[in-house]
């Protein structure tokens, strides 16, 4: 090949290749002994003719309905529209909805009344955190670092609210995939770009590892793994020792596909601040530093020493094989030199904390004094502008790599034979890259990130399509959802993977317009009652005969819980809040509880997500793991749930603020209480048999707790109650315990 020209993409030239008379579009050639369905071009189908036409609302319909007359299966009914509502809001929010929003769905006859809906619970902002939680899982995300020391990534919260803000501005998936993959490449001094690098940077890692050497392949391997995972689709990791046992990608193609990484460099230092706000802060930093310079002055004359001697102590410490690289004149450093060098900054910050923490440990004679003079530096608190706001990504240390072997059986200190970048050619056939390097980059990622962008490729769209499907109806039309391979999941439905992935890239890859194809499909809107005669000829629903029961996530759970108590803060943005956790789960100073409440009952996105110490509440339900790539949530059932909602002192809390704000909106009604609960909780008002069931629970539990009164326990009126003649504490406990064991429910805890 010859490059004959440049192309501007986004803001980037690149080169273009071309031979003899063909054309870029012309270079996606399948390979001749490949006749896998994920490598094949996609297709759009025809819409085939079914019976039913008065079902198909849209050609999602007639490709689901098809197979389902096939087997001589009737589609469910619509689902009731407070049914309707609640999934909808669960499924595009992350939390159910208010039973005013319920009313006015319910009560709204226009024929365009779900239509509305949708697009209004589209273009809500909560969108973006409930689908921008669901991309964190994929990316690995944490708010610290993982491993031994697991210390906190005090910038990583940019990531998670660029994902945010990127789902909620529906920004086209093409445009998100190259912005992770190469945005420092692709539009340098974009900080949004810049801070979706962070993809990348979600990777952990062991701030005080001995063996960079070792540490560079190891990230490299997790760069390289998680891309194929989570955007291709595709076990490529199985091909790091040997060539993959199922796929065809050899173990040369795997290094030749982690060889577009190998300049990639962490970074933890880009002002988030620009323009003016930044030139404000400098200014007050400046002030700060002069009025605050004498006492600084004696802070850095006993810590400084300290530090250099941990840094020089580190530096021994190294393993022989890294120690060069950390010591050699810079004029001297090959690319893979300055890599690891650089990669030593971070071990050698953590060496300047520890001269800080080491004065306490070890007793140091200077401990008194350095505390007598940080307590002298808070006088000046009222004009000390606080750390800098900076962003961490990935970048490169310049337009040379470093040279990237094929692994002997995968040993990282055993190199055989170097190799380029290059695609994986099951997929592309011979396409080779065209880099274009700059002065500060080697251009490798863009290379990349455009082929997986294009939109003939046959696996990136097929592959996130499948993915939202996945999220809607709790099965992928391919169930594998990280495995296109042969030993994935053949799809259940082939014409309705590649149509849906070729409708989402002719509207311009984008996520809310497939979304709400599919929200406002017959097939979304059916009811999700049990019907013997199809669970007879498809036991497991896998043609969508009826809208699959699914239980909430462990977020859902939390948020939705805290939206019916009335406690919900609804702040978005910023870093991670830490709420109170069980004294027995031994965090320390690992989990170290926000100091302002109102913080405690954010949204779940907003967590602090700690690798080694998970939030409890949600752990048990299933959380994420961010230790790795998180393609599909388990769905457990066990012991601990049913001991956490029942016993967990914040969630009887939640309760108590639940029958609290029910009291006060309905009054002391029993039943004007009971509806406002249900419709809060389920989004319906109660049945006759229920309000007499619930009626016999409160005259045993009040006569139950009277007891307990006359044996001497003293029973106050919960938090939140005042006593009244009508609303005793007797009652009110009893109420309390009613509103618990409904929380408890099934039909809360699922999504119907």
């Amino acid at each position: 090949m010859k490059t004959i020209g440049t192309l501007l993409v986004f803001g980037c030239v690149v080169a273009v290749a071309a031979e003899n008379d063909s054309t870029a579009a012309n270079q996606w050639t399948q390979p001749s002994a490949q006749g896998h369905w994920a490598y094949q071009p996609v297709g759009r189908p025809q819409t085939p003719q079914v019976q039913n036409k008065d079902w198909v609302r849209s050609p999602i319909d007639a490709l689901v309905l098809a197979r389902m007359e096939a087997k001589g299966i009737k589609p469910s009914k619509d689902a009731n529209r407070a049914a309707l509502i609640r999934r909808a809001t669960l499924d595009a929010w992350g939390m159910i909805p208010t039973p005013e929003q319920v009313k006015a769905f319910v009560e709204d006859r226009s024929a365009d009344a779900y239509e509305k809906l949708v697009d209004r619970l589209l273009a809500s902002p909560h969108y973006g955190e409930r689908w921008g939680r669901r991309w964190l899982d994929l990316t690995r995300y944490a708010d610290s670092e993982g491993y031994n020391q697991d210390e906190t990534r005090p910038n990583a919260w940019h990531y998670r609210d660029y994902v945010i803000k990127s789902f909620n501005q529906d920004k086209p998936y093409d445009r998100f995939i190259r912005e992770q993959l190469a945005g420092d490449e692709l539009w340098p001094g974009d900080l949004d770009a810049f801070t979706a690098t962070g993809f990348l940077r979600n990777y952990a890692d062991e701030t005080n590892a001995r063996d960079l050497n070792l540490k560079y392949q190891e990230i490299m391997w997790d760069l390289t793994d998680t891309t194929g995972s989570v955007l291709l689709g595709t076990t490529i990791g199985c091909a790091k020792c040997h060539n993959h046992k199922f796929d065809k990608i050899s173990q040369n193609e795997y290094y030749q596909f982690q060889a577009f990484f190998a300049n990639t460099s962490a970074r933890d230092d880009v002002e988030a601040l620009s323009g003016k706000e930044l030139a404000d802060y400098n200014e007050r930093l400046t002030a700060y530093k002069e009025k605050s310079k004498s006492i600084q002055d004696q802070i850095d004359a006993i810590i400084k020493p300290k530090q250099r001697k941990l840094r020089e102590e580190r530096i021994s410490s190294f393993v022989p094989e890294t120690i060069p690289s950390v010591t050699k004149p810079e004029s001297e450093r090959t690319p893979f030199d300055k890599w690891i060098y650089h990669r030593s900054r971070i071990t050698m910050a953590g060496q300047d904390r520890t001269a800080i923490t080491d004065l306490d440990r070890y007793k140091d004679p200077d401990r008194g004094r350095y505390h007598q003079l940080v307590a002298e530096l808070k006088k000046f608190d009222d004009i000390n502008p606080g750390n800098r706001n900076l962003i961490s990504g990935m970048f490169e240390l310049g337009p040379d790599s470093p040279a990237t072997h094929v692994l002997v059986t995968g040993v990282f200190n055993r190199p055989a034979a170097e190799v380029q970048p290059g695609f994986l050619s099951m997929v592309s056939g011979d396409r080779q890259p065209v880099i274009a390097p700059t002065a500060t980059s080697s251009g490798r990622r863009t290379a990349l990130a455009n082929w997986i962008a294009d939109p003939k490729n046959p696996l990136t769209a097929r592959v996130m399509v499948n993915r939202i499907w996945y999220q809607d109806f709790g099965h992928g039309i391919v169930d594998s959802v990280s495995d296109f391979g042969k030993m994935g999941d053949k799809p259940s439905n082939p014409e309705l993977l590649d149509w849906l992935a070729d409708e989402f890239v002719q509207q311009g890859w984008s996520i809310k317009k497939l979304q709400r194809e599919i929200m406002l499909s017959s097939v979304y809107r059916q009811a999700s009652d049990y019907r013997q005669d199809a669970s007879a000829v498809d036991p497991d629903n896998k043609m969508l005969w009826a809208f699959p029961r699914l239980r909430m996530d462990a977020e859902e759970i939390r948020d939705s819980m805290l939206l019916a108590s009335g406690l919900l803060n609804e702040k978005m943005g910023g870093p991670g809040v830490r709420p109170p956790v069980p004294k027995n789960l031994g965090a320390g100073n690992a989990w170290t509880v926000t100091p302002k409440v109102e913080e405690h009952n954010r949204r779940s996105v907003y967590v602090f997500t700690r690798r080694n110490i998970p939030y409890p509440m949600l752990e048990v339900f299933d959380m994420a793991s961010p230790q790795q790539v998180h393609s599909k949530r388990d769905v457990t059932t066990t012991a601990p749930q049913a001991l956490t909602l029942i016993n967990d002192d914040l969630y009887y809390q939640w309760s108590e603020a639940l029958a609290g704000r029910v009291i006060k909106e309905a009054g002391t009604d029993y039943n004007a209480d009971l509806d406002r609960l249900y419709q809060l909780l389920y989004a319906r008002s109660p049945d006759p048999w229920e309000k007499d069931t619930l009626q016999t629970f409160m005259t045993t539990q009040q006569k139950t707790i009277a007891e307990q009164q006359a044996a001497g326990k003293s029973i106050a009126a919960p938090t939140g109650f005042t006593a009244t003649q009508e609303l005793n504490a007797t009652r009110a406990a009893a109420f309390v315990d009613l509103v618990h064991a409904l929380a408890n429910s099934n039909e809360f805890m699922y999504r119907f």
